[in-house]
């Protein structure tokens, strides 16, 4: 296992190498595994991580209809889909996986599954982004706010995965400990832990990659 120590000072080199930009870029670490059948079910990585220090530009949509969507205003959500919305983005493929890769979650009222099933399934499941479903009456503002501190890995049957740590407006430090918590996550459910890691990169959208395991 790493140190933070190290992390933060990675997170930094990756920070003073990105060029400069008016806009914030999104810090991302690369994990490759070794010693692992990611063939086998069993030895993949399909875990959300709730991190020490949220985003600011995750984005979130909401499908349904009533109280939902207004506690979806109530806590900015990003995108409101209704049902007749959810049948025209069926017929819509591009749009449709336009969508499914722009926004991180998704939320549906429990009713409204079988629907985004069947019109949106094949766009939203391959990608690991199926609604989490909520029941009627259930207040979805914490939820939302949670989310928005929350990164879903999901490695499939390949030995790499990316995910999001934080964004070039954070602090180093702030970065640092979010990379810690994905790690020490991720070790947790490997079958022979920090053996299982290869190798850790941090870098900024545009960035090039640091090395940080």
């Amino acid at each position: 296992m790493v140190d933070k120590t190290s992390i933060q000072e990675a997170v930094k080199t990756a920070l003073s190498k990105a060029p400069e930009r008016k806009f914030k870029e999104s810090v991302d670490i690369t994990v490759n595994l070794r010693n692992i059948d990611m063939s086998q079910p069993k030895n993949r990585i399909d875990e959300t991580i709730l991190l020490p220090n949220g985003f600011d530009n995750i984005k979130i949509a909401v499908l349904g209809k009533g109280d939902i969507t207004t506690q979806a205003k109530e806590v900015n959500v990003d995108l409101i889909i209704g049902p007749e919305e959810i049948e025209r983005l069926g017929g819509e493929p591009r749009e449709a996986r336009k969508m499914a890769d722009e926004y991180r979650f998704f939320l549906a009222e429990t009713a409204m599954m079988p629907l985004v099933g069947r019109y949106l399934g094949v766009r939203l499941g391959p990608r690991g982004r199926m609604p989490m479903p909520v029941p009627q009456g259930m207040d979805i503002r914490p939820i939302v706010q949670r989310l928005r501190s929350s990164v879903k890995i999901r490695t499939k049957d390949k030995k790499v995965f990316h995910t999001k740590v934080g964004s070039s407006g954070m602090t180093p430090e702030q970065i640092a400990e979010n990379i810690d918590t994905v790690i020490r996550r991720v070790e947790s459910v490997l079958e022979s832990g920090a053996m299982n890691i290869h190798s850790v990169y941090v870098k900024t959208t545009m960035g090039p990659a640091v090395r940080v395991i």
